[in-house]
């Protein structure tokens, strides 16, 4: 569909891309000021305790130390670090600092210093006296019954039962599930448990905060949310949001853990209270046990088909481990049963319960996939089982089965992202072609049951089917701003936040595309709070969707403004003029340069600049839609997997920039490959993580990555701009699923635990 286009549907180089690649000082860590002081965090020796004393006075008096925090010389207020829209949906149950620790590095005290050295040297002087408390290390521990209670404070709001170490609960049903699974002609079970996993982008987290001319705090900081980062900062530090800018610079990667707000108060507070600047980085270890982490969850589902294959009922009951914090804990369960049960909408009767539990180990946050990674597992494995009691082919089932256009699920009005969400019908839906292209690549027909031999090695193929969204309809808005230069070029000014994603790039090519000129004459600036408009952050694979939208309505409004200035330059009517290669042209082939227009605006008569904002909310979110396929050979005499080629089928409406579209497919199917094969965080009897470092937790390299295909399936979704809808997120849901699957065609074992590692893998084999 890109004939429709000049700009958008084409891979156009982006707009960063030779300031990234020639090593221009373009993020957080590249930002260093005169007198800058560096911080450093004592994290907690204990899972569970309470803080009798803290004695600081040896650090205090080192020569260097600018400033040592604790909880008694800091803010009280409670808040969350959730960095989503308000109200937050997330309790507020986090203090900067807190009488109280509740996992393995917990913030205790923190120390600013000339040097980072100075500050580490600092750290341990501090005397801390502990009341060690029981700790709470798994979900089963902390449900059962007389459980420590992890969240007794009084001052907390938000939690679901705190008595009861529940942070958040979501229920959904619909029709007669029990009766429906008891009178049915087929039915099956099955319970995945997903494991602790980090993000580990290349960047850790890194802010610097100083004081502009006007005494106005100012956070550089590695974000994907500057504006919730403003607000949530200023309730913190009791600020108006008018003297906090946040400035977000390039991003060295995100994937959702920058959806919150850990470090930003520390270096806030320190600028404020010694006036100079301030930086605090995490380093690698922090990274993995004091930033976020994806949410393990145990997920259990049920299925029941008549003996035509129709899908009567779905049951799904989700237990998600939260960590000692309930950040996104709400938000992300819910997505669990809301991302992934609308697939099979055929079915009369569903019923989804959730629960996020507390427990004094990582805090879970926002992570690629936010709970559809952790539903669509036991889901879709669930779905091969059901294939082989029906004696049906998988794939068949799947087609009888999933949503169509024109379609919708009582689950899209049932659940939303911690609240109710709202009825939609899909739109524009790939599903069918993607299906029937990722079959043919893979050679589903003649290698799925074949486990053809070669050796020891058994070969079997797998595949899923995956859906997601575009925003979260009725609460994410967006905002642009163009304004016309007198040379015909045009700033864009966005809100919107880059993680690496090339979004600054797609939205510029919206944009170009709507003005008729090319990429190049489109400037982009995003995500500084004082200068570009508001933005809800790059979240919920929004951005495409949601930022795009605004932007396409903010260039049509300064379309309709260089029309009217066209018009009376060339004495023709609006229908007459259309804009593209720079100029304003008539039918009878008169035109005029955009430079002239704007000079015209700027310096002719009626002067007025040219320029416009938008707005955009959304009230549905669009599913992209992915076949993912998988064929895997198994050593049956040592458990090791090899992937032997991987194929996935995407739809996300209109590509923008195919090129960067394949590349958010390709990059989450690899992060995808991580969790499902090697990635798991791992614990002591104590809490303490044993692997907090790269060299014992395990992420793909490009040597381990299998050949790979992408294929983009092009549809039009009539409510997007230009037709587009997300694709960032989709792809790192399927990996498990469609490898748990192929494991089984391959050797007959259901594995219920991932990573799947050759000695898991092997252990099955043995017991089977």
């Amino acid at each position: 569909m890109a004939e429709r286009f000049n700009v958008v549907g084409h891979s156009e180089q982006r707009v960063d891309g030779k300031a990234l690649i020639t090593g221009k000082p373009v993020f957080a860590g590249d930002l260093d000021l005169p007198g800058m002081l560096h911080i450093a965090v004592l994290g907690s020796q204990h899972a569970h305790a309470r803080i009798d004393a803290v004695d600081t006075r040896k650090a205090e008096a080192l020569e260097g130390v600018a400033l040592v925090l604790t909880h008694a010389n800091t803010p009280t207020v409670r808040y969350t670090t959730a960095g989503q829209g308000h109200p937050e949906p997330s309790p507020y149950d986090t203090r900067m600092f807190d009488e109280k620790v509740r996992f393995i590095g917990d913030r205790v005290a923190a120390v600013a210093a000339t040097s980072r050295e100075i500050a580490d040297k600092a750290l341990e002087s501090i005397e801390v006296d502990y009341v060690p408390l029981e700790p709470v290390l798994s979900i089963d521990a902390a449900m059962s019954p007389g459980a420590p209670v992890i969240h007794d404070e009084l001052d907390a709001s938000g939690i679901w039962d705190a008595e009861h170490n529940i942070a958040g609960a979501v229920e959904a049903n619909i029709g007669n599930v029990d009766e429906a699974i008891a009178d049915a002609f087929a039915s099956v079970e099955f319970t995945g448990e997903t494991q602790y996993a980090q993000h580990v982008p290349l960047e850790p987290h890194i802010s610097v905060a100083y004081l502009d001319d006007n005494a106005r705090l100012v956070l550089y900081t590695s974000t994907q949310v500057p504006f919730h980062v403003r607000r949530i900062i200023a309730r913190v530090l009791g600020l108006p949001a008018s003297r906090i800018r946040v400035i977000k610079p390039r991003i060295g990667g995100g994937f959702g853990v920058k959806q919150e707000i850990l470090i930003e108060d520390l270096v806030g507070l320190v600028t404020l209270r010694t006036g100079m600047p301030s930086r605090l980085e995490y380093t690698r270890a922090e990274e993995f046990y004091a930033s976020r982490t994806r949410h393990p969850m145990r997920v259990g589902v049920r299925l029941a088909a008549d003996e035509a294959g129709h899908i009567q009922a779905i049951d799904m009951n989700a237990l998600e481990n939260t960590g000692a914090y309930g950040a996104h804990n709400l938000t992300v369960v819910s997505n669990t049963g809301s991302k992934t049960l609308p697939m099979y909408n055929k079915a009369p009767n569903v019923r989804f319960s959730a629960r996020g539990i507390y427990t004094n180990l990582p805090v879970g946050g926002a992570y690629r996939g936010y709970g559809a990674t952790q539903g669509v597992f036991p889901l879709e494995t669930a779905i091969d089982m059901l294939a082989e009691k029906l004696g049906m082919d998988a794939l068949e089932l799947r087609r009888i089965n999933h949503i169509r256009s024109g379609e919708t699920s009582p689950i899209f009005e049932e659940l939303g992202e911690g609240r109710k969400g709202v009825p939609q019908t899909v739109g524009s839906c790939g599903l069918d072609q993607c299906i029937e292209i990722g079959a043919e690549r893979i050679g589903w027909a003649e290698k799925r049951g074949a486990r053809r031999r070669e050796g020891p090695w058994v070969h079997g193929v797998g595949m899923s089917i995956h859906m997601q969204g575009s925003g979260i309809p009725a609460v994410d808005m967006a905002a642009a701003t163009i304004k016309m230069n007198d040379d015909g070029s045009f700033n864009l000014l966005i809100g919107a936040t880059d993680l690496g994603t090339g979004s600054d790039t797609i939205l510029a090519q919206m944009a170009a595309e709507v003005l008729g000129v090319p990429l190049s004459k489109v400037l982009v600036l995003s995500s500084d709070t004082d200068v570009t408009p508001f933005d809800v952050g790059a979240y919920a694979s929004s951005t495409t969707y949601v930022s795009g939208s605004a932007v396409v309505r903010a260039a049509e409004r300064v379309r309709s403004q260089i029309v009217e200035v066209a018009l009376a330059m060339l004495k023709v009517d609006a229908d007459d003029l259309h804009l593209a290669d720079g100029r304003a042209i008539a039918k009878d082939g008169r035109s005029v340069m955009l430079s002239d227009v704007a000079l015209r605006s700027l310096y002719g008569v009626d002067q007025f600049q040219i320029g416009a904002t938008a707005s955009f909310v959304a009230d549905v979110s669009p599913p992209p839609f992915l076949a993912s396929f998988a064929e895997v050979a198994i050593d049956v005499e040592t458990g090791k997997l090899r992937i032997v080629n991987y194929v996935a089928a995407a739809d996300c409406g209109t590509p923008i920039n195919p090129r960067l579209a394949e590349g958010q497919v390709e990059g989450a199917l690899a992060n995808g490959i991580g969790y499902a094969l090697m990635e798991e965080m791992r614990f002591d009897r104590y809490g303490r993580m044993r692997n907090p470092d790269l060299g014992r937790y395990k992420i793909p390299a490009t040597t381990d990555m299998p050949p790979m295909e992408v294929i983009l399936v092009e549809t039009y979704e009539d409510t997007g701009p230009m037709g587009a809808k997300s694709i960032a997120e989709i792809g790192i849901n399927a990996p498990i699923p469609t490898l748990a699957n192929a494991i089984y065609d391959a050797v007959g074992v259901r594995m219920t635990h991932p990573p799947f590692t050759s000695e898991k893998i092997w252990h099955a084999l043995s017991n089977s």
